[in-house]
């Protein structure tokens, strides 16, 4: 009998660290602009390796909306395990640069090693958006370019804020999964045991 995936799985306890189903639709609050970051990891421990960097992220940037997590199909043709993933929203008055430093140290400091495109990793954390910034260089690119694309980050984003309006046409994660094909894969684990 094999034990199910999802008991170990739980988000920081830190206060600041809050599972949220709240609506979210604003790209700009008082206190900054929302930033979203992908995390997905498929090597080693990967639910602690997760932990581990939410709460880094949280270290640096306070309050986190913490989506639930999901089991996903690497899209590759390179053979590796599934992945898990999640999403990662901020408020920050951070610019974008800073943030994508940030998202590196974090996997920096979790050791990830840099292999051929689209191979397993130890960790990734992806910023995908910063509030309604648009930058397209070869440095950074936001918001993502495979935003759109990726099953395992709209299917979270869109438990965490399906009606968020993403630029840069304001299409919400809801409606973009919903245009997505089945596959690659998604499969949301069960996040009973993860604090409110």
């Amino acid at each position: 009998m094999t034990t199910s995936p999802t008991k170990s799985w739980s988000r920081p306890r830190d206060s600041k660290t809050k599972t949220s189903r709240t609506t979210i639709s604003r790209t700009k609050t008082e206190s900054g602009r929302l930033v979203g970051f992908g995390l997905g990891a498929n090597l080693g421990d990967t639910r602690r390796t997760l932990r581990q960097a939410i709460e880094l992220l949280t270290d640096r940037l306070g309050r986190l909306e913490i989506a639930p997590l999901y089991l996903s199909e690497p899209v590759s043709e390179i053979p590796q395990p599934d992945f898990l993933n999640t999403v990662a929203l901020a408020t920050s008055s951070l610019g974008a640069r800073e943030l994508l430093v940030l998202a590196r140290e974090v996997e920096q400091t979790l050791g990830r090693r840099r292999r051929e495109r689209n191979a397993a990793r130890e960790i990734d954390v992806d910023l995908l958006f910063a509030g309604d910034e648009r930058i397209a260089s070869d440095e950074l690119e936001l918001p993502h370019p495979r935003l759109r694309e990726r099953r395992f980050v709209l299917a979270p984003l869109a438990d965490v804020a399906p009606d968020l309006a993403l630029p840069p046409d304001g299409a919400t994660p809801r409606e973009l999964l919903a245009r997505l094909p089945k596959r690659p894969w998604v499969r949301r684990l069960d996040d009973a045991a993860n604090p409110s």
